[in-house]
């Protein structure tokens, strides 16, 4: 049964490492959780490397840019590695005619790579980034864009597997929403961030770089997604801190608080067995 804690600095020096998620834990995607920063800072301060591990498609540089628009001081981490880094290496694999499905920040995500853009009618591959409105549109407006891929069997590279994010106080879709509709009419997905191994292993290696070889066991992984920040956390054998304010509030929120023993059936239900919770990193 996950422990609850009132302080981050009470478990900080079982571990070397962090690998802390970012939407939903650091930051709500408009405004920062200042003491989830305080939190981090402090864990650096006491000897740790904290990396961040986020399902943004953007490449690493463009989220450090965002982090310091929200108002994430850079000291809360040492290395940042994203969904868009990771699938830079599947979208190097080929096809080469490459749609992308998403809103043109997301351009760098191709950059640099022996790739050539192409007319959805035209590719060969379509890499996936999110929407091109996601404050309006949701996968089935994609419908006859994504069966006609599916007619020609053009594989669907999803550059961000979360499903949904907090955006403010609202819930906003995400490409991994846009790949699960794809699999459902019939297409097929390729998938690098959270929960599958590829970012894990490039968040370890980030970290290595950082402070030297370590054992895996003295790592944390800090998230609140339960298909993503937990089970490719749980998968990968680290140790969790489930931060249950995030996206699945609702489910064990009572009187405004996070009610433990609904919590706990939740967490069961789902089979999933952090080790620790807060309600927000602090």
């Amino acid at each position: 049964m996950a422990k609850r804690i009132a302080n981050f600095s009470e478990i900080t020096d079982q571990y070397d490492a962090v690998f802390c998620d970012v939407w939903g834990v650091v930051h709500n995607g408009v405004d920062p959780f200042p003491k989830a920063g305080e939190a981090l800072q402090a864990a650096r301060a006491a000897g740790l490397t904290v990396v961040l591990i986020t399902n943004s498609p953007r490449v690493s540089w463009q989220v450090v840019e965002q982090l310091r628009q929200i108002g994430v001081p850079d000291g809360a981490y040492d290395r940042i590695v994203t969904s868009g880094d990771v699938t830079r290496a599947l979208i190097a694999e080929g096809p080469r005619e490459v749609f992308l499905l998403g809103p043109e920040r997301d351009n760098p995500i191709l950059e640099g790579l022996n790739i050539e853009r192409a007319a959805a009618g035209d590719a060969t591959s379509v890499v996936c980034t999110g929407f091109f409105d996601d404050e309006t549109q949701k996968p089935e407006d994609y419908t006859d864009m994504l069966l006609e891929f599916k007619s020609r069997n053009v594989p669907m590279i999803c550059a961000n597997p979360d499903l949904v994010v907090e955006r403010g106080h609202r819930i906003i879709p995400c490409a991994g929403a846009m790949a699960a509709y794809y699999e459902q009419l019939g297409g097929s997905t390729r998938i690098a961030g959270k929960p599958h191994r590829p970012i894990y292993e490039a968040t370890l290696a980030a970290a290595r770089e950082v402070r030297g070889d370590f054992p895996i066991e003295r790592v944390l992984a800090i998230g609140d997604g339960m298909p993503t920040d937990v089970r490719g956390a749980l998968n990968y054998g680290l140790d969790l801190l489930y931060i249950s304010g995030g996206i699945h509030a609702k489910e064990y929120t009572l009187n405004g608080e996070t009610d433990e023993a609904i919590l706990h059936a939740y967490l069961e239900r789902e089979k999933a067995t952090p080790k620790w919770w807060m309600s927000r990193l602090a």
